[in-house]
């Protein structure tokens, strides 16, 4: 009987340490798989240090598949199985929000999956100045943001969709205010053009409206004024002062006659020398031939242009010559007698420097 009892304790001890052993392997298995899935979700798995960049590009549509194929060449992600497991687990190929994302170095897969998933992108900083043709914004912004020159292009040439905005092809160039703007990336053409517009919306508030009225102008007229001030004069200080001689000639009813309007109608802003002949070319542009002001802005007016319209100088010019010494400041005068003696001065020295055209 004590025999039997032994061996019965035997057999339990022998099946308790069984039990033991089978539970150790369980939990050693445990410990390795969830190590595996906690490296998976939260090891670093973002390493910059190889990355041509620190920002990833994602298009609208993108799938999962191609989602994949832009990590990849970004060069940024180390492991990309572990990555898309964490991702499956998230759902996130369901929820992929294109946009322009900043990884950081060292970031985990959760910190990254959930960082795509917010859509909580990086905007880009769009600047541009010194911009003539709306050819050249419309390339200048095709390189900032995802949207093509094309389509943006044909939205500015669709003549119902201006006047929705309250502009037509020879206005449109008002619409656009030189500056920096912080923009999404993937702003298609019209998100671009609704943006310029609430832009200008903001510049025109009740103040500056004001200041236009006073001068018997609108915006549009401001702006239109405002690119032949900029296409005059690089000198800041002088600005205001040349605002002030052609609005001078408004009010008097004398035509403006303005040089950087008839290289506008000549579709050539290179030349240095006008000549009597060019004068008598037709076009609405040519301020030589046509009272008033163009039908537009020769090129898209600077903010500093248009604040020399708004604060334009109180004086009695109306003639104005490019200094002959060619510092790109000018010589004003009240009287066509001055202005002739000036304009000699300068077409002497044009004559000495062998410019003829």
């Amino acid at each position: 009987m004590k025999k039997k009892v032994r061996n019965t304790k035997r057999r339990m001890t022998r099946r308790f340490k069984r039990m033991g052993l089978f539970v150790v392997v369980l939990l050693l298995l445990a410990v390795l798989i969830g190590g595996r899935f906690y490296r998976y979700i939260n090891a670093p798995n973002v390493d910059l240090s190889k990355a041509e960049s620190a920002y990833i590009h994602i298009p609208d549509g993108t799938n999962f598949l191609q989602l994949k194929t832009i990590l990849k060449e970004s060069g940024a992600i180390k492991d990309m199985v572990s990555f898309e497991w964490v991702a499956q687990k998230k759902d996130y190929p369901e929820r992929i929000i294109g946009g322009r994302y900043k990884l950081e170095d060292r970031m985990s897969n959760n910190h990254l999956v959930n960082l795509l998933r917010s859509g909580r992108q990086e905007p880009v900083n769009l600047t541009f100045n010194n911009i003539r043709k709306l050819e050249q914004l419309a390339s200048l912004v095709s390189k900032k943001l995802m949207l093509d020159s094309a389509s943006l292009m044909d939205l500015m040439q669709d003549k119902d969709y201006l006047s929705e905005l309250g502009f037509n092809s020879n206005t449109l160039p008002s619409m656009f205010l030189p500056n920096t703007y912080h923009i999404y990336w993937n702003t298609d053409a019209v998100g671009f053009m609704e943006r310029m517009k609430k832009e200008y919306d903001t510049f025109w508030n009740d103040e500056r409206i004001h200041k236009a009225e006073v001068k018997g102008l609108n915006p549009l007229q401001v702006s239109a004024l405002a690119a032949i001030v900029d296409e005059e004069t690089q000198k800041a200080d002088e600005k205001a002062r040349v605002a002030g001689l052609y609005l001078n000639r408004l009010d008097k009813g004398m035509r403006l006659q303005a040089d950087p309007t008839l290289k506008y109608a000549l579709g050539d802003f290179s030349i240095k020398r006008l000549l009597n002949e060019d004068k008598k070319v037709e076009s609405p542009y040519n301020t030589y031939k046509y009272a008033g002001l163009p039908p537009g802005p020769i090129r898209i007016p600077s903010i500093t242009g248009l604040n020399a319209v708004l604060n334009a100088e109180d004086h009695d010019y109306v003639y104005m010559c490019a200094k002959e010494d060619f510092s790109g400041y000018h010589n004003f005068s009240k009287t066509l007698a001055q202005h002739n003696i000036h304009a000699a001065r300068y077409r002497r020295e044009l004559n000495k420097r062998g410019i003829r055209r």
